[in-house]
This record gives C-alpha cells, sequence and structure tokens, in this order.
C-alpha cells in the first residue's frame, strides 16, 4: 500500500463525492432535524437536499447532522442553531488559522461543538418556552485521509468498506451502556422500551463530555452520517446493500430514506452519504480497524462524572443518570421528540437511612403470662437468696467478734 498522504501536501488528492438528504417522515408533523456538508478550504457548503464534489484542500471538509428535541419549534431551532454555530466556529477558528495540523483540527471541531451547547443554552435560558430545547450533533471532520469525528447524543456515523457497514460513532444512550455492561444484546436493545433514553445533547445542560473518534478511511469507502430516523428504522446490512447497489448517491439517499418510511417512519430521517476517492487514499488491507477509536488531544483526559461515564473508565459503577441529565427520545404517536425525562422515583430499596439526629424507637415486645409469671418467681428467689446470704454473713461476723473478745456481746 502507498503510505498515508500528508494533509499538508498539495498533492495528496483526496476527491469527497457526497449527497445530503431529510425528510419528516411518516408521523412528526414537522421537521427537527438538519444537516450541513462544508468544503472548508473553499466555503463551499450543502444544506439543501443536493449532492456536490468536493476536492481535498489544506482544510478539510465538515459533515454534521443534528436531530433537535424539545417539541414545538424547540428541536428545529435547536439543530438549526447547532450546525450554524459549528459552522460559524469552524470558519472563525480553524479556517482562519494559519495552521493544517490534525491536533489543531480536533481541537477547533470539540470547542465548536461546546460553543454551540452553551449558545443554545443560553438561549434556553433566555426563553422559558423553550427550556429542555436541545439536538444531538454528530460531526465529521476529513481531513487528508482521515475522518476526525466529534459525537454527542445518538445520531450515528457508519464507514461501509467492501460491502460491510461498520459503525464509527457510539451512542451516548443507556441502552449503550447497559450493552456494553453485559446486561442487554443488542438485539434486546433494539427492542427494548428504554431504548429512546440518551445521556446528553446540545443545549439542556451547561456543560457536555464530546467524545471525539478518528478512522482513517481508504479508497472506496462510504460515510453515512444520519440521525435515529434511519439507524432506528435500517439495519447495516440494508445501508451496505443500497450503498454496494447504487452508484449515484442521491440515490442512495433517497432509497434509505424510503426504507425508513417503509419501515413506519416514526421520526424525521436525515442522512449524509460521502463516498471517498481520489490518488491521496491508498486501498484497504487486511490490518485496517473501522470502528470506534478514541482520538486524545495531549491535554485532554477523563475528569468528572460525565468523561467517566463516556469513556467507560469505571463500568462497574452504577449508572448516574439525574433527572435534570435524562433525556429521552418518546415513541410516537407522542408530538414531542425528545424531551426531558421525568425525575425517577426513588425505590423503597434505595432510600435514605434515618436520620442520626432522630433516633426511630421500637415498640416494647409482647410476653405472654406464663414467661411473666416465671420471671417473678426466679425474681422472688434470688431476692430470697440475697437475704438468707445477709443474714448468714452478719452471723459469721457476730461469731467472730465472740471469739476473740471472750463475751457473747455483739460488735459495736
Amino acid at each position: 500500500m502507498k503510505p498515508s498522504p500528508n494533509p499538508d501536501s498539495p498533492n495528496a488528492e483526496v476527491i469527497v463525492r457526497v449527497a445530503g438528504l431529510t425528510d419528516v417522515g411518516r408521523t412528526r408533523e414537522h421537521n427537527e432535524d438538519a444537516f450541513i456538508v462544508a468544503d472548508l478550504t473553499s466555503g463551499t457548503t450543502i444544506a439543501e437536499p443536493s449532492s456536490a464534489v468536493l476536492p481535498g484542500g489544506p482544510k478539510g471538509s465538515l459533515f454534521m447532522v443534528a436531530d433537535g428535541m424539545g417539541g414545538a419549534a424547540a428541536g428545529e431551532i435547536a439543530s438549526a442553531m447547532a450546525v450554524d454555530i459549528v459552522l460559524g466556529e469552524m470558519r472563525s477558528t480553524w479556517v482562519a488559522a494559519k495552521t493544517t495540523e490534525a491536533e489543531v483540527f480536533v481541537r477547533a471541531i470539540k470547542d465548536a461543538t461546546k460553543a454551540a451547547n452553551a449558545q443554545i443554552n443560553a438561549f434556553a435560558t433566555q426563553h422559558p418556552e423553550y427550556r429542555g430545547m436541545g439536538t444531538t450533533a454528530t460531526i465529521a471532520g476529513l481531513l487528508g485521509d482521515t475522518l476526525y469525528l466529534a459525537q454527542v447524543g445518538d445520531s450515528r456515523a457508519y464507514i461501509v468498506r467492501d460491502g460491510v457497514t461498520r459503525q464509527i460513532t457510539k451512542d451516548q444512550s443507556l441502552m449503550q451502556k447497559l450493552i456494553e455492561a453485559g446486561e442487554l444484546t443488542e438485539e434486546e436493545a433494539e427492542h427494548s422500551e428504554r431504548r429512546n433514553i440518551i445521556l446528553q445533547a446540545l443545549g439542556p445542560e451547561g456543560t457536555i463530555k464530546v467524545d471525539l473518534t478518528h478512522q482513517t478511511i481508504r479508497a472506496g469507502d462510504t460515510l453515512v452520517l444520519c440521525s435515529d430516523g434511519l439507524s432506528g428504522q435500517v439495519s447495516k446490512d440494508q445501508i451496505a446493500d443500497v450503498v454496494r447497489e447504487e452508484p449515484d448517491l442521491t440515490r442512495v439517499s433517497r432509497r434509505l430514506i424510503d426504507l425508513a418510511n417503509d419501515a413506519g417512519g416514526p421520526d424525521n430521517i436525515t442522512v449524509i452519504v460521502a463516498r471517498f476517492e481520489g490518488a491521496g487514499l491508498t486501498t484497504a488491507g487486511d490490518e485496517d480497524e473501522v470502528g470506534h477509536q478514541v482520538f486524545r488531544l495531549r491535554d485532554s483526559g477523563p475528569s468528572g462524572a460525565m468523561d467517566r461515564i463516556m469513556t467507560g473508565t469505571t463500568p462497574t459503577e452504577p449508572m448516574p443518570i439525574v433527572p435534570r441529565s435524562n433525556m429521552v427520545r418518546p415513541t410516537p404517536p407522542r408530538p414531542v421528540e425528545h424531551a426531558l425525562a421525568p425525575a425517577p422515583e426513588t425505590p423503597a430499596a434505595t432510600e435514605a437511612p434515618p436520620s442520626a439526629a432522630a433516633p426511630q424507637t421500637s415498640p416494647a415486645p409482647d410476653v405472654s403470662p406464663t414467661r411473666r409469671s416465671v420471671g417473678t418467681l426466679i425474681a422472688i428467689a434470688l431476692l430470697a437468696l440475697l437475704i438468707l446470704g445477709g443474714v448468714w454473713f452478719v452471723m459469721q461476723s457476730t461469731r467472730t467478734v465472740t471469739n476473740k473478745t471472750g463475751t457473747s456481746a455483739p460488735r459495736p
């Protein structure tokens, strides 16, 4: 295989053929999904149902899917804000920077994601009618021959290689944690009533943990970025079949959305399909890994409870799902696409013990009359023995005094 190209080199040619499409689905009244595709070198963007060819420039490309939550217009506002803020931040930091270093690129993606969270959260705080609004975010940035991904929520990124679809992001969901803990299989999780619970999203909380990963791409690889309106209804095998059968990526997007709608279309459906070609890419080898591969920034590391949850550094700890951090994707026909989960009722077995300042008194045990009589007799007998012992002691003392004085006078 040829060596991996250097992103700084103008000869590192990577061609991206891409198409994006979004659909309201069969049951929703309006679409709360959003997506964007951008050539960060030229400034070209795609945000409508369209297709394009992006030459691999020194600043790379950006692909993003956002799935809004909050009901009414809140989810739609949150997802639109997310894609706008992330793109704006990438332009003002990464594009403006005089570097093409991968670590700077990844840091810019992470910071842009956090900026989107902060601004959505601030907007909801200033507008009480939108309290709880939020959105998932799956962001893929291409630089050279590597995809760098930022994940918040449960939208997904797949790579289709050699006719096989592999997920390269990890859902930030309760089901994913239960699968990792061995409590559920993937098949059981797909049918669980709790499959719509996600652990975090952009907006509901002031701070988030961004899951950063990376994936080296090879010639002919296809990226599929989608909301759970697609991944929840269309299997990985079906995705692979459509990608393999359709050379036209617009038709790939349309067929995937049709499959989701044929399965009921219970949610909004959004998909970006990008195929990678060009002399700057090598062919796939048996030693190549495809999957969730953590990218660690030099100054990053697990810190705090949310970091531990998302990085899985404490798998034996119970899931710390707290009321304000529960995000639930309601199952149709509920009108709200995503909503904050209500505070879980504390099971009786886990209730806090009584405070030491308020000790609990136990009721006196019942005693039968027979046992009470026996106890009385024993007490009388012991008292009698005590009296006899006292008399004996006095008599012994008197006898001793008599022996010493020769008189029978008692000891004064």
